[in-house]
């Protein structure tokens, strides 16, 4: 079945608004086999990781990271768990990410997904660099959402310019986004990256801004995120009679145009 899908995948590509002729798919996922992520693809943060969130973010747990029905599941849920050498926590979610499995350098990554919602949620599809720290590996915000903000997605570049951290950031207002499936997704060169929801190019931003040449962190290679905050720093008070919330991904998939040949 995974084969006959890869296969279909190319065929399928103007669907999604990505011009077959134009482009070479060089890594996917599509979710079709039960059971935890393929460990191939996917390692995972765990732990509590950043923006003073609520969640534990646990290893291989199926409650929170699993395949089922063709898509990812990455579920937040309230209750009590016990992390190995640590007190009892009250949240769990799941953060799984290409680091030391997958990176690329350019092309266009896609992601369909239905997103979680309610007040307190805070799902994200971004990327990382490989080198160099934060804010300075640079970090591309694929899309953001918080259930505070119903209607609206962010699609935000992080990075370090003399020395101090900086961002370039921008919404989209649309309505109810998380209601169904859709396609979000970046197109990346070597002198801008530009965002898409569904088939609406709807923000570019150029590279230069980050810095000149081989030094600025959008010039590198960056591996893949796909996580479910929740509270924190930007996800807010949260209402726990929402939980447990899933947050579900039908596929990932990354391409390199034709005739690149950066990874």
């Amino acid at each position: 079945m995974k084969i006959i899908m890869m296969a279909l995948v190319l065929l399928l590509a103007t669907v999604a608004g990505v011009r077959a002729a134009n482009w070479d798919l060089v890594w996917a996922d599509e979710f079709d086999s039960p059971g935890l992520p393929d460990k191939s693809k996917w390692d995972y943060e765990e732990g509590f990781v950043r923006n003073r969130e609520l969640q534990y973010y646990t290893r291989a747990r199926l409650e929170n990271a699993r395949v089922e029905g063709g898509n990812l599941v990455i579920e937040c849920r309230k209750e009590r768990f016990t992390p190995p050498n640590r007190a009892p926590v009250e949240y769990t979610s799941a953060s799984l990410i290409t680091k030391n499995r997958a990176s690329w350098q350019y092309g266009r990554i896609e992601v369909k997904a239905k997103l979680p919602q309610g007040k307190g949620v805070w799902p994200a599809i971004w990327t990382l660099g490989v080198k160099g720290g934060w804010p300075a590996g640079g970090e591309i915000d694929i899309m953001e959402y918080v259930g505070k903000e119903p209607d609206n997605l962010y699609a935000t570049l992080h990075y370090a310019l003399n020395g101090k951290h900086q961002s370039d950031g921008g919404k989209l207002q649309t309505p109810k986004p998380a209601d169904d499936f859709h396609l979000y997704a970046v197109e990346w060169d070597a002198t801008k990256i530009d965002f898409f929801f569904d088939r609406k190019k709807y923000r570019s931003v150029l590279l230069d801004k980050a810095g000149a040449g081989a030094d600025n962190p959008f010039r590198k290679p960056h591996y893949l995120l796909l996580n479910f905050a929740l509270g924190g720093s930007w996800g807010g008070a949260v209402d726990n009679s929402i939980l447990p919330q899933k947050y579900l991904v039908d596929y990932v998939r990354v391409y390199r145009q034709r005739g690149d040949r950066h990874l």
